[in-house]
């Protein structure tokens, strides 16, 4: 990594290419890019962009899946000075619509084939005054690029020099399991030194085979994902969506080195070692970034899968990385906590009037430091009760801290439910019921109770092979949690219901 961090996204691209040149950058469908190709690249689609009047302050949108297109139009947009707006593959027409109105996209880079979709065919009923061009990464973008006047074009470096950490890189929207999703608005002055951060935890490093399968639309796959990559000289290997065959394939033939993810992926990848053993002896790291990592799973992936530099971490799209694991901590440490505040970051637990409670007491996760949002996009006052005059980012996630500052993720406020007068986070049950040896996948609602309240109610998908009964977990949770804790029913399913950002559904789930 280098010793002074590049201060924009597209310097990032610009460094990489200076420090490794013709080293191998990014491997996709069997070609190679180096650093050097993937620069020139990203300078010929800035030139095309500014043909088309694209500068400082626009909106550019990409709906499409992971691809080294997908990069090269990111870098290329911001090299412009034009901010990032990544869009769900999982939306719909209307959800899709709705941020290309509200940002006033004027360019969208888009797809017609991935799983069988037209997404510009989902748009054929939207009202997008703004929206002035529609290109196809996947038939197109040779086209598009071409367009333009190439690497060399001098209207590109004039714009690259004036491009400044202060610059909204991106707006990255939230999933809206409770309301209309929100833009949240990020500069590249508060993304990079994250990405930093990251990369020294990770311990990624120039070389590494990552593969990268999370969406380029989420903060994990974009900005810990293949921003990290050029910080750090590590090699991309993007997937456009996760197959645990696929998956495979990679880790043996390409003898991939880092793969972070989240539970379910793991998960999957257990569950077919178990089948049909593979080659996972090249595997060295891996964080998982879900807020509540079962620490059965944490053990499993560092026992059976070989990853002994698996970490885990906790962020949000409001602050991309907030605490994390050291590659050093004892095992029962990452596997208990997401770590704790990374450098320049300051965590505290608060109660519900504000101040801070006791070490090892519950609360309100707040945090303070250079990596917060902007805010929220034409939305003063979420941002204002997201942000306090004060600085603190008031989270909605529920934990507790020890005495080393290690923070531990116990639920979401707005989960929380109150069973016999006790307070009962969903996270911490579904943490708890995850070491049961039957069970793959839990998550736990509250549902009306006459007498108590509330009690909770488990959603429980079985691990191939493995069988329980109803009586069988209740059974179980009574030895290992506090009465009040223990659901009271246990419903078996196949799946959950998942949001386009692959959060449950809970609500639906309680019907």
């Amino acid at each position: 990594m280098p010793e002074a961090l590049p201060p924009t996204i597209p310097h990032a691209a610009a460094w990489a290419a200076q420090r490794w040149g013709d080293a191998p950058a990014l491997v996709e469908h069997g070609e190679t890019w180096s650093f050097n190709e993937l620069w020139d690249q990203c300078r010929a689609a800035a030139s095309a962009l500014l043909a088309r009047g694209i500068e400082e302050g626009d909106r550019v949108a990409i709906w499409a899946p992971n691809s080294r297109e997908w990069i090269v139009a990111a870098v290329g947009l911001m090299t412009c000075g034009a901010t990032l707006i990544p869009i769900n593959t999982r939306l719909k027409g209307p959800e899709a619509g709705d941020i290309l109105r509200r940002t006033r996209s004027r360019v969208l880079f888009t797809v017609r084939g991935f799983l069988g979709i037209d997404y510009p065919a989902l748009l054929a009923g939207e009202d997008l005054p703004d929206l002035a061009e529609t290109v196809l990464l996947d038939s197109e973008f040779d086209a598009f690029v071409a367009s333009g006047k190439g690497a060399d074009d001098p209207a590109v470096a004039e714009a690259f020099a004036a491009l400044s950490p202060d610059f909204v890189s991106d707006m990255i929207f939230t999933s809206g399991t409770t309301g209309r999703p929100k833009g949240v608005m990020m500069t590249h002055g508060r993304v990079i030194p994250q990405i930093g951060l990251w990369i020294e935890n990770t311990g990624l490093t120039e070389g590494e085979h990552y593969l990268i399968v999370n969406p380029f639309f989420h903060s994990f796959g974009f900005k810990m994902g293949w921003c990290a990559s050029l910080i750090s000289g590590a090699v991309m290997y993007p997937m456009a969506q996760f197959d645990v065959k696929e998956v495979i394939r990679h880790i043996e033939q390409d003898r991939i080195n880092f793969l972070p993810a989240p539970p379910t992926i793991f998960q999957a990848l257990l569950a077919e070692l178990e089948q049909t053993p593979f080659d996972c002896s090249s595997l060295r790291g891996g964080v998982s970034g879900s807020t509540t990592v079962p620490p059965v799973l944490i053990e499993r992936i560092r026992d059976e899968l070989g990853i002994k530099d698996i970490t885990t971490a906790y962020g949000m799209s409001e602050y991309t990385v907030i605490t994390s694991c050291l590659r050093g901590d004892p095992a029962d440490v990452i596997a208990n906590s997401v770590g704790c505040a990374v450098p320049g970051t300051e965590v505290k637990i608060v109660n519900s009037h504000g101040q801070e409670v006791p070490c090892g007491e519950p609360g309100e996760i707040w945090a303070r430091g250079p990596g917060a949002m902007l805010g929220y996009l034409d939305d003063p006052e979420a941002t204002a009760e997201t942000i306090d005059p004060d600085g603190w980012l008031h989270t909605g996630d529920v934990g507790t801290m020890d005495a080393n500052g290690y923070v531990r993720i116990t639920g979401r406020l707005k989960d929380m439910y109150i069973s016999g007068g006790f307070n009962v986070y969903p996270a911490e049950v579904e943490d708890l019921m995850a070491r049961h040896p039957a069970i793959e996948a839990v998550a736990v609602v509250g549902i009306p109770d006459e007498r108590l309240g509330e009690v909770g109610r488990a959603f429980v998908i079985l691990r191939s092979g493995a069988s329980a009964s109803e009586q069988d977990v209740i059974a179980w949770s009574r030895d290992n949690m506090a009465n009040y804790k223990v659901p009271r029913s246990v419903v078996f399913v196949g799946e959950f219901p998942r949001n386009a950002a692959n959060k449950v559904l809970k609500h639906e789930l309680k019907g």
